[in-house]
């Protein structure tokens, strides 16, 4: 029929239709992101950050548009003042004027919890690089240098995209963190070894000098003889620091390692590996932990 025979009433419903009819929403398999291994190479290239994290998010839809956002945060580097500097680009080019009206910009400044990610937004050295693709770039002004900020899907996508690279940084810091404070409490642990290894030697040679007067003395030598040593020269004051120095380190690997758990570092990233025994029978023996495990050995029953 040709569309100049269709009465009135025909177009009306053929208006109807098209209004109630469902199209499927576009899959994203037509747009070109720079995606996130480009994103962090041509960061860690120019700038030499400290860290960086990159995340990609899944293909959306905004008025019929398929649209992706990309981003990447990164810590430190060169070139990067203290505070929160933002990178736009949209179908990867760059976004150099009007930046205070941007999505991006407005998202990166007062939508983001950065104390939440153990990043300070006045003083850390923080980038922001946000890629948007799409079919059609939501853009404000005739310029076309600025991205509205006026359409919530589009704004959940880059909220959504540097939450996820600031998740990953977290755990980066923690464990930085960590470590920081291990290192910092062993120091001044060995700090005072010599001088409570010194006073402990000079306890010990005390006691040993004097009569073992009293019941809880003699009980104390007979069954724990640790005077005894000490008396023939076998326990001298460098073999004490020795040992606090070992007891120190393996206390304070324990002590790190229980931080990590109560913080949810360890949690992440724990796995657990097994070994098959070459016995039928066998049970597990105590637990041996270290700064990055904890094993369980097998023994045969």
């Amino acid at each position: 029929m040709h569309p100049g025979e269709l009465s009135n009433k025909q177009i009306t419903r053929l208006h109807q239709l098209l209004h109630e009819a469902k199209f499927k929403d576009p899959d994203g398999s037509h747009l070109s992101p720079a995606g996130e291994y480009n994103l962090r190479l041509g960061i860690m290239k120019e700038l030499h950050p400290d860290m960086v994290a990159t995340h990609q998010g899944d293909a959306r839809v905004l008025e019929g548009h398929s649209f992706i956002v990309g981003a990447a945060v990164s810590i430190g580097g060169r070139d990067i003042k203290p505070g929160i500097n933002v990178h736009r680009f949209a179908n990867r080019i760059p976004l150099l004027f009007e930046g205070g009206s941007d999505v991006i910009t407005k998202t990166a400044l007062k939508r983001i919890n950065w104390a939440a990610y153990k990043m300070s937004q006045g003083s850390d050295k923080i980038g922001v690089f946000v890629s948007i693709v799409s079919t059609k770039i939501p853009y404000k002004g005739a310029g076309k240098e600025y991205i509205a900020d006026d359409m919530d899907e589009l704004v959940h996508a880059v909220k959504h995209a540097i939450q996820q690279c600031g998740l990953q940084l977290k755990v980066k810091i923690m464990r930085q963190q960590a470590a920081r404070e291990q290192k910092l409490r062993r120091k001044k642990l060995t700090k005072y070894i010599p001088n409570a290894a010194a006073a402990v030697f000079k306890v010990l040679q005390s006691m040993a000098e004097a009569p073992a007067v009293g019941s809880k003395r003699r009980r104390l030598q007979e069954e724990e003889d640790i005077l005894e040593p000490v008396t023939r020269g076998e326990t001298i004051e460098a073999t004490l620091a020795q040992r606090l120095t070992e007891y120190v380190e393996r206390i304070d690997t324990d002590m790190a390692l229980e931080y990590q758990m109560q913080q949810g570092v360890a949690d992440a990233a724990r796995q657990d590996l097994y070994l098959m025994p070459l016995a039928a029978q066998h049970e597990y023996g105590p637990e041996l932990h270290s700064n990055v495990c904890v094993l369980k050995l097998l023994q045969p029953v």
